[in-house]
């Protein structure tokens, strides 16, 4: 190939990726940074490569491409190659390659085998259907939700996902603002099963006691009046929550537990104060 073939590969290549062309995108880049892959330009051609197949949710050549554009950066330094290979190895199960990739961009991750776990605070976090809901991070990109999603959300309390690290709105609670990260997949299912029952109570401090009831058991209740439908760009703004959204009288709640216990736990937290709290059977989703 000529010096002229390499750059009409180059402008083909970014043709396609303004066009967000991503298949195309990713196969020039990555051809062309094998054909020169020590040039100076070459850990841009590895990481817009590695780019175009996370876009594509090819997270196996998002790996391969993402180790030669880490490779080629700078460490310590937060350079994005290093997050995105975070992400692929991650999702890979590689578990020393994303640890490194953490460390390489510059983040306090211990040392250590298997897993990377820590504690790196709570987060919204939007669910593939749009809906946010709050989680536990338990690495830069994957994190256990803590609320009980939706029914029709298709996810389920405790269920661990892979997020991006590009914040895509914002959430302030008691006047603290926290990144709205958008899931990338499904990384652990969980087996608590998601069901909809209805209870009346008189005062609101009673659907807060079946939250904590629920809570102190492993398991989780969440009363629909959590729930604000609001448009995808409002969603993608930035957001006021008010921790306290519990309302008294009738209303559907959202139950994460195993089906058999279900009926049991609200009997058992009926029985604390009968004269205020009821329930009625529930429907399995």
């Amino acid at each position: 190939m000529t010096r002229e073939d390499d750059r009409e590969l180059l402008k083909t290549a970014y043709e396609a990726w303004e066009a967000e062309n991503w298949p195309v995108a990713g196969e020039l880049l990555e051809r062309l940074a094998r054909r020169h892959p020590d040039l100076p330009p070459s850990g841009t051609w590895w990481y817009d490569a590695a780019l175009a197949y996370k876009f594509l949710r090819n997270w196996a050549k998002a790996y391969e491409l993402g180790r030669e554009a880490a490779a080629r950066a700078n460490r310590g330094a937060e350079d994005p190659a290093f997050w995105n290979l975070g992400i692929a190895a991650t999702i890979m199960e590689d578990w020393p390659t994303a640890r490194d990739a953490w460390q390489g961009y510059g983040l306090p991750v211990p040392d250590g085998d298997g897993e990377v776990l820590a504690d790196f605070g709570a987060t919204p976090v939007r669910l593939v259907n749009g809906e946010v809901v709050w989680a536990q991070r338990l690495c830069p990109t994957r994190a256990r939700v803590l609320n009980v999603p939706t029914p029709e959300s298709g996810r389920r309390f405790g269920e661990v996902v892979v997020h991006d690290g590009t914040p895509n709105g914002e959430r302030t609670v008691d006047g603290r603002t926290f990144p709205v990260f958008d899931e990338l997949l499904l990384f652990r299912a969980s087996d608590l099963p998601t069901t909809t029952v209805e209870v009346v109570v008189e005062e609101s401090e009673d659907v807060l006691a079946l939250a904590e009831f629920f809570d102190e058991r492993g398991y989780a209740a969440e009363p629909a009046s959590g729930v604000r439908t609001i448009c995808a760009c409002c969603s993608e703004g930035s957001v006021s929550q008010n921790r306290n959204h519990q309302v008294a009288g009738g209303q559907r709640v959202y139950v994460a537990a195993p089906s058999g216990e279900v009926a049991g736990l609200l009997d058992a937290w009926c029985a604390a104060a009968p004269q205020r709290r009821s329930w009625t059977p529930p429907v399995e989703s």
